[in-house]
């Protein structure tokens, strides 16, 4: 395929949407279900609340596996001060797999900046764009994207 897995399934219809599509096409899709635990206005994700609301029925969709967590942590000075973010997701999908009886066992989090921290609290796969490849540099008229 095109692409190993989906990091950015942020709501139950679009994991339901991704689920029928993945049917009508004879697959099965796999996914991190992105979580906004600070609730942060410019981010997307579900809150945690409702994750424990839904894990069950996210869990149940045939054709999307979801394989674990995402989330970006709020910007912080030092890669320290993410800890308890990172600390918190991990306690999160912790919960998550004895509500739903289901395994989750991928935690996708933690940047250039600070993906030592992340890998410490439980990072199975981190995001170093910008450590190999430089900055990213912002189109005018774009918003600026996360760096890390």
């Amino acid at each position: 395929g095109l692409f190993e897995s989906i990091h950015s399934v942020d709501s139950l219809r679009l994991a339901a949407h991704l689920d029928r599509i993945a049917g009508e096409v004879g697959l099965t899709a796999r996914g991190y279900l992105q979580v906004n635990a600070a609730e942060e206005e410019s981010k997307g994700g579900f809150r945690e609340a409702e994750l424990r609301e839904e894990v069950v029925t996210l869990m149940r969709l045939e054709h999307l596996q979801v394989e674990g967590l995402m989330s970006i942590p709020p910007r912080v000075e030092s890669p320290e001060a993410a800890r308890a973010s990172f600390r918190s997701l991990r306690v999160l999908r912790d919960e998550l797999q004895e509500l739903s009886g289901s395994a989750l066992p991928g935690l996708s989090m933690g940047m250039s900046h600070d993906f030592e921290v992340a890998i410490e609290e439980g990072a199975t796969i981190v995001r170093v764009g910008s450590a190999i490849f430089g900055p990213r540099h912002v189109q005018p008229g774009r918003l600026a994207p996360e760096t890390g």
